[in-house]
């Protein structure tokens, strides 16, 4: 055993992972440059090595669960590619209007296929809520949406505007079961597309090919589910500017993000790198900021714990239905590369490194005061 190795299980060994070992958790080394790739390139060098078959793991997401609760990814020493990536957030605009639509491209555009094999019947891609007894993925879904209809009190209608709204899952719903009119914004050519052909059937549901900081108008109510991690910490006072003067005066704000517990401003690398271009996790702190003086915070809810179920149940969806997709457009390395993304990601919730929140806010406050809804 050479010297990284030795290090490697060293460190493993605090969160009770042993290479080559017989518990689910644990991982099987095949390449020995396993162990150089991640003690010089940190997240990086775990996740490409991954990909490149360097190494396995029975239950990648327990794996991910004891090295996040124990807190491994401090023990990794700063590496130059964390370097570069922060000296590149220093200097430029990540998420500037310019590069607005790089994630619709990279990530949303991947395939209308790949997102229907994953995703429940109204291809809602954000965290599903289980918490009030839902047994499956399509029902979860169908509480969120309604969860969030509750939480702004909407009314039949009413004009709301949905941010980064996807295939337009929240959009439909509002409009099918509460009689809302709905403009849905997205970056994704993608998702505008299908999301178009989905919408035929529901009346009141506009689906526009916008960055946030184009759209106009007056609206009842604004939300925004799992858009914000892709504004990035130089726009988000902008981004709240432009809701309030989107937002009726007597209107609710709900913004729907994954957070992180501290303040930083860079992300993963790998992430970055393969999943979410120019993305960033916000704190509690970079929202409140950000929020400041526009905006008065009604309710706060954390719904961490749903995001763990949702990715297992989208990762059961992907394994599923994996044979009926392309092998020449999703090859292996993209299959691991997925499955290493979706189970990373439930290890991380799992751990409560990262969060997820559903933020209700007004302008001026309620004068009878705001209701928390569950």
């Amino acid at each position: 055993m050479n010297s990284m190795e030795k290090t490697a299980q060293k460190l493993l060994e605090k969160a009770g992972v042993e290479i080559n070992g017989r518990n689910p958790w644990d991982i099987q080394v095949h390449n020995p440059r396993f162990y150089s790739r991640v003690l010089s390139q940190g997240t990086l060098g775990l996740g490409e090595s991954y990909m490149d078959g360097d190494w396995d793991c029975q239950a990648l997401d327990q794996f991910f669960y004891r090295a996040l609760k124990t807190e491994l990814d401090k023990e990794l020493r700063i590496t130059l590619p964390l370097i570069k990536n922060a000296i590149k957030a220093k200097l430029i605009n990540l998420q500037s209007p310019r590069r607005a639509f790089q994630i619709g491209e990279r990530h949303y555009d991947t395939g209308n296929d790949l997102y229907q094999a994953m995703l429940d019947k109204r291809l809602a891609y954000t965290c599903a809520y289980w918490d009030n007894g839902a047994t499956n993925l399509d029902d979860a879904q169908e509480a969120k949406l309604e969860l969030v209809c509750k939480k702004i009190g909407l009314k039949e209608g009413e004009k709301v505007l949905d941010i980064g709204g996807g295939w337009g899952s929240f959009a439909r719903y509002a409009a099918e079961q509460h009689g809302a009119n709905v403009k849905a914004t997205t970056v994704s050519k993608e998702q505008a597309e299908l999301g178009r052909t989905l919408i035929k059937e529901a009346r009141g549901v506009e689906i526009a090919l916008e960055d946030y900081r184009d759209t106009k108008g007056k609206f009842d109510h604004v939300v925004s589910l799992g858009m914000f991690e892709h504004v990035g910490p130089r726009n988000y006072r902008t981004y709240m500017k432009k809701v309030s003067s989107l937002l009726e005066e007597d209107g609710l704000f709900l913004l729907h993000t994954i957070g992180s517990n501290k303040s930083s401003a860079v992300g993963d690398l790998w992430v970055s790198k393969y999943i979410f271009p120019n993305s960033k996790l916000p704190s509690q702190k970079q929202i409140a900021e950000a929020a400041e003086g526009l905006f008065i915070e009604e309710d706060s809810h954390n719904l961490s714990t749903n995001y763990d179920k949702t990715l297992m149940a989208w990762c059961r969806n992907i394994s599923s239905n994996w044979n009926e997709l392309s092998k020449e457009k999703y090859d292996e390395r993209f299959r691991r590369m997925w499955e290493y993304y979706l189970l990373s990601c439930a290890g991380a919730f799992r751990a409560r490194k990262i969060q997820v929140w559903q933020k209700v806010f007004s302008k001026k406050g309620l004068d009878n005061g705001y209701k928390s809804v569950r």
